[in-house]
Formats: structure tokens, sequence, C-alpha cells
């Protein structure tokens, strides 16, 4: 047996570009909550990290010293409490306080910048600024100002950067940019003036790397964003082109209907004896063709549905709570005629619920999907359909199921491809138009539909339908 899970959600696009002009070009507010939650994430592990760290200092002091760090009490476990309290904070704002001036994706990620670069120079002063790496995790917040914001504002970041480590050296080191000459002129100079003078080099440094850092990456990000506002262009003309295509397919596919249902017509006049006489021979040859006209008429009103829906899928105005059980009588109702000559039961098993949905769309999913288990179950069998409804999450889950050919599970992904043809479904139905399974697609697609679909070769197919935001009464708020 072989399960495969279907759900078309529109990828999220991870460059989403606001602001017009190249300079001012930043990610969207969709793109930069998805951030805000991982940074969250990475502070708890930096949490985890600082807490470590003091239980480390406890155990290991002097190993800690001989690396340099002589500071080793309380400052972890305080700056622990702070990111603790201000990761909280991020996460109310964001989820429980309404969106304002002052509470934006874009503020919330400046407050954590400056939060994080002040609990940084922290660290820094107490594991050594001169004589640990620490002072390049300020690189980071340089990059990641660089990615989210606009090359100005990285600018900006990588100013504060600077300003916070100079001042963290001064401190350290009781220095204002002054170095006694006798590191230039005494070549006896003292420790202190030895130390002052290293100070004086990494600041100089570090701060000449900080804006090297910010340069580059500013650079490379406008880049990156050029290019994918060019990605966007494509998309957004390849998009045009399919709409243009659609709409052509429809005009050729609406033009050949008039005709084949002509020719249809004269040779039911002719088999009904009003054009004189005809052979047996000839009127064999004609049910032939009227059986190919047929099929291909058939073709044709599916390939109209088809494009009726993808173009329905862009506007969702007509959405409304549907009633699942009058919709499924209703399909029912519709088939009534195929499972009386073939002598196929319809079990019903149902629990009624209201969907969120366009209700004609939803009709022709459950009808394409209700019709495929009847053309492909073998005669004298039986369609059973349940539904199981979720109260904890609002849910539904609605399953069809034949017994049926089934379908192979090599089949399986590729079953709501337009005008695909398995073997086994051709052997079985050489009249299919491959399209009904694409029909429901659509219409999952733009219901925001979830389908599974199990299926055993020689004992059935079973479609489950997946409905979110379901009510039991329609007239609930």
């Amino acid at each position: 047996m072989a399960t495969a899970d279907f759900s078309w959600n529109a990828p999220k696009q991870q460059f989403i570009l606001a602001g017009g002009k190249e300079s001012g070009q930043k990610l969207s507010d969709e793109i930069l909550i998805d951030n805000i939650r991982w940074f969250t994430i990475f502070r708890w592990a930096v949490i985890g990290a600082l807490i470590l760290f003091q239980i480390v200092a406890l155990i290991a002091s002097d190993a800690l010293t001989q690396l340099g760090i002589r500071n080793q009490q309380d400052w972890p476990l305080v700056l622990s409490v702070i990111l603790s309290a201000a990761n909280f904070a991020y996460i109310y704002a964001l989820d429980f306080c309404q969106p304002s001036k002052f509470n934006s994706p874009s503020i919330n990620i400046w407050v954590q910048i400056i939060v994080d670069l002040l609990c940084l120079s922290i660290v820094v002063h107490n594991v050594g600024s001169t004589t640990t790496p620490a002072p390049f995790f300020y690189i980071l917040h340089i990059a990641l100002a660089c990615i989210f914001f606009s090359a100005l504002e990285g600018l900006f970041v990588a100013i504060i950067v600077s300003a916070m480590y100079t001042i963290v050296l001064l401190i350290e080191n009781q220095m204002f940019f002054q170095v006694s000459q006798s590191i230039l002129i005494d070549s006896h100079f003292s420790n202190e003036s030895l130390q002052k003078g290293r100070a004086l080099v990494w600041m100089i440094a570090l701060n000449t790397l900080f804006f090297i850092v910010w340069y580059v990456v500013s650079r490379l990000t406008l880049v990156v964003r050029k290019h994918e506002q060019y990605l966007r262009d494509a998309y957004e003309q390849i998009n045009q082109a399919q709409i243009a295509k659609d709409q052509y397919a429809m005009l050729v596919t609406h033009q050949l209907k008039a005709p084949l249902d002509a020719i249809r017509s004269k040779i039911n006049l002719i088999k009904g004896g009003y054009c004189g006489h005809v052979s047996s021979e000839i009127e064999e040859v004609l049910t032939k063709i009227d059986r190919r006209g047929h099929s291909m008429s058939n073709l044709i009103l599916d390939v109209l549905k088809l494009e009726r829906l993808k173009t329905a899928g862009r506007n969702n105005d007509a959405m409304e709570y549907v009633d699942i059980s009058a919709t499924i009588y209703k399909c029912i109702d519709k088939l009534k005629p195929v499972t009386t000559a073939r002598n196929i039961e319809i079990k019903l098993s149902i629990q009624n619920f209201f969907a969120w949905g366009i209700p004609d769309q939803i009709e022709i999913l459950f009808e394409n999907i209700i019709a495929n288990a009847i053309t492909y179950s073998y005669d004298d069998a039986a369609v059973d359909i349940n539904s199981i409804v979720k109260l904890p999450d609002n849910s539904a889950i609605l399953t069809i199921s034949d017994h049926g050919i089934g379908i192979e599970a090599k089949d399986l992904p590729n079953i709501f491809n337009e005008y695909f043809y398995s073997p086994r479904a051709v052997m079985h139905n050489q009249s299919s138009s491959g399209i009904g399974l694409s029909l429901v697609k659509i219409a999952a697609v733009n219901n925001n539909l979830q389908l599974k679909v199990t299926s055993d070769p020689g004992l059935g197919t079973a479609f489950s339908v997946i409905f979110p935001n379901i009510r039991i009464s329609a007239g609930e708020s």
C-alpha cells in the first residue's frame, strides 16, 4: 500500500524586497518576522552557553584564568537574565501586541541588535578585548544588519559597533586617545605604555575590519537583491505569459466546441434515419465517430472547466461556509446514472460540517473524486464516503474510498498532473481526458485544502480531503 500527501501552498519568497531605491532596499516585514523568531531561538542557545560558562567558572576557574579570562563571576548569570527577559519581550511584542509605528518588525530587530551589542560589549570587556577572539562576534551583527536593512542602516550599525568596542578598550586601558611618547622615542618604555600601544593597534585594526566587513557585505547584499529583483520581474513576466497562454487555449478550445457539436448533431440525424436509409456498416462507423466525438466533447468541457478554475483562483471574493453534506448529496445525485448503470453502491457515513471555500469549486472537487472512484471501481462494487470531525482543532477529514483497480506507487506522485495517464488507468478506461484530478488539484489550491491519497493496486484507492477552520453550524461566529 502506498500513501502520498499533497499540499500546494505557495512557497515563501525568501528575499522579498521593500523600498524603491537600491540604497533603500531591505527585506519585507514577513521575512523579518521569520528571522525574529529564528534569532530568539538562537539567543536561547547563547543563554545556555552563558550559563554553561558560569558553571565552568565555578568548577575550573584556574583554567579560564590561564586562557586570559580573569573576570569570571556573576556577569554571565546577569547577562542570561537580561537576554531571557529580552527574548520574552520580543516574542510578546510580536505575537500579542498590535503592529504600530513603534512596534514593527524593523523596530523589533533594531532593539535586538542594540541590546545584543550592549551585552556583547560586556562579554568582551570581561573575557578580554585584546586577549580573546570575542570582539570578532561584533562582525556577525554588522553582517546581519547589512542583510536585513539598507546599506545606510548597516553603516549605522558598524559605527555603533566601532564606538562600543572603542569605549571598551578605553575603559580597560584608562586612556583617551593618548599614548605615552615613550612608545615612539624610548626603547625602554613601560609595560603600561606597551599595553596602551597594543590596545591602540587593536582599536585601529578591528575598527578598520568592521568597516571593511560592512562595505563588502553591503555591496554583496545589494548585488543579491538586484538579482532577486530581476528574478521577481522574470517570474511576473512568466506568470503573465502563462495567463495569456491559458486564455488563448480557452479561446481555441471554445472555438472547437461548436463545430464538434454540429458534427455529432448531424451524425445523430443520419443514425435516426432523417437523411435516408443507411447500411449497418455505415451506422457502425458513425457510432464509432460519435463515440470519439463524445470523448472529445468531454475533453473540451474539462479543459474549459480547468481554465475557469485557474482564473477563479485569482479572485477569492466568493468564499463562504459550504455545507459539505449537501454538496456530497448533490454530487451523488449528478452521478446516479453512472452508478446505476454499473450497479455501484454509494455508502455514506458523514458527520456534517461547514467548510470555508468557494461552493462551486468544492462541488467540482468532490464530483471529480467521486466520479474517479466510480470509474475505476469494478462493477457491482461500492464506494465509501465518510467524514471525521476534529473539534479541538476545528478541522475535518472527508474520505472517499473505492474498491477498484488502485494506483501503482510509482504513479501516485503524478496523478494530479494535467493530462497524466497511468498505463493501469488507460487499460481500464480509455476515454479518460486526464484532467479530472487536475481539476481537483486546482480546486484544492484555490480553497487551501490538503489531500492525502492511499492506494493498493487491485484493492482500491482512498482520497482524503483535509479541511481546516470548519464549523459545525454555518451560523456560528
